[in-house]
């Protein structure tokens, strides 16, 4: 009796381990399901990443509100219903863009091996193969990811460019990331480009609401704004976040916020915690090298983060859809 409730518990011992061993990421997830799976997806992008290379900064945003609610389970990519507002349809969301390519990725795998590659591994390894098509660093992506089937827009409450730096500590925290990711993160602005939005002219016109300034902004710099790209607030002029050398994925974005010439309060913030400015000086001190090598890791970081693997979620056919 003693030797079959030992076997029994070492059956249920070993199932639980090889469930375990499943469930998780690993390199190279499709090999024997899709083995041309990483290749399609970087052969797609390097084609078509050329054509709109403003794309790469675009799509690491995308990852970046997707893994902030719910973890990184593609849940942003879902349309709304009748029944339900999605993700994609709140505030914070309405700026995303980039869901046609992730569309058009997901056709490309799916007409290799249908139903087999999470639009959650396709957004994760699309946002890599992307920044390295325009020059900048490669990261370690694992997959194994499965698409989550669920998306509630009352639910998007992630960092904003408003927010202050205790307000981003919390929201960042809330995920797994700590300060040194904060400020690692925030370099993806080096190839981002904003607009005379009301989080950029707050900031210029009305700071605390009596039609002022925000002193912490370097008065050329806003005179600057003020004068050639935000005489009134519109969603068109496109500003620079990285004045000179959008399009390079180097440390002038650490350069501008140290000249307190940071577009968002969200940059300005960065500033005013001793660790945060601590690490932001220690970029700007060392190499692209070393800047691009603590990037990686904080994104590596980041799309661990609430994973579904295993027999969690599912496996969708078109990304803006749940499978019936």
């Amino acid at each position: 009796m003693a030797s079959q409730s030992f076997l029994r518990a070492l059956v249920l011992c070993l199932v639980a381990i090889i469930g375990s061993t499943q469930a998780q990421l690993q390199a190279n997830f499709y090999a024997n399901t899709c083995p041309k799976a990483e290749e399609i997806v970087n052969k797609y992008v390097r084609e078509h990443i050329p054509n709109a290379p403003s794309l790469a900064a675009a799509i690491i945003r995308m990852q970046f509100h997707d893994c902030f609610v719910r973890g990184c389970d593609a849940s942003v990519l879902l349309n709304s219903t009748t029944n339900n507002k999605a993700e994609k349809d709140a505030i914070p969301n309405l700026t995303l863009r980039g869901f046609s390519f992730i569309d058009g990725v997901k056709s490309a795998v799916e007409a290799e091996c249908p139903g087999v590659v999470s639009c959650a591994d396709i957004i994760s390894l699309t946002a890599r193969d992307a920044v390295v098509a325009t020059g900048g660093p490669h990261w370690t992506v694992t997959t194994g990811r499965r698409d989550g089937t669920v998306s509630k827009a009352t639910e998007v409450n992630i960092p904003s460019p408003f927010d202050n730096i205790t307000t981003l500590q919390g929201q960042f925290g809330a995920v797994g990331l700590d300060l040194k990711d904060l400020v690692l993160l925030s370099g993806a602005h080096t190839i981002g480009v904003a607009h005379c939005s009301p989080s950029v002219s707050i900031r210029l016109f009305n700071f605390t609401g009596k039609g002022d300034e925000d002193p912490s902004l370097d008065k050329k710099y806003a005179e600057n704004l003020k004068k050639f790209k935000c005489k009134t607030i519109n969603a068109t002029t496109i500003i620079e976040m990285d004045p000179g050398s959008r399009k390079t994925f180097d440390l002038g974005y650490y350069g501008q916020v140290a000249k307190r010439r940071g577009l968002f309060n969200s940059d300005a913030a960065l500033l005013t915690n001793p660790v945060t400015k601590s690490v932001l000086n220690q970029l700007l001190q060392g190499s692209v090298e070393n800047f691009w090598a603590e990037f990686a890791k904080s994104m590596e970081k980041m799309i661990l983060f609430n994973v579904k693997t295993g027999t969690q979620g599912q496996i969708r056919k078109q990304c803006a859809f749940v499978n019936n």
